[in-house]
């Protein structure tokens, strides 16, 4: 497993809090390893939790609408690159 970058172990953090995965850890969530269908078993409400948890932390909205929601919700890294190029700053 690839290790984590600062910025994915806060998204990895938000993932877990605000999906309440009670038998995983930030930590345990590979950057690499895809974020639905895969070990976590994250399906299309668990990606609206996300979009909102993320919205409210970083201040941007991702859209259901986005024809990029594949590449973005790929794996932690797809998403941890996006909202770093996306979110406002504090």
């Amino acid at each position: 497993m690839a290790e984590q970058t600062a910025a994915q172990h806060e998204l990895a953090t938000l993932i877990v809090e605000s999906l309440n995965l009670e038998a995983v850890t930030p930590e345990q969530i590979d950057p690499d390893a895809t974020l639905f269908g895969g070990d976590l078993g994250l399906d299309s409400i668990d990606a609206l939790e996300i979009a909102l948890a993320v919205s409210k932390r970083y201040g941007f909205q991702l859209r259901s609408d986005n024809p990029d929601n594949g590449r973005i919700f790929a794996s932690l890294r797809a998403l941890s690159e996006h909202v770093e190029q996306n979110r406002i700053p504090a």
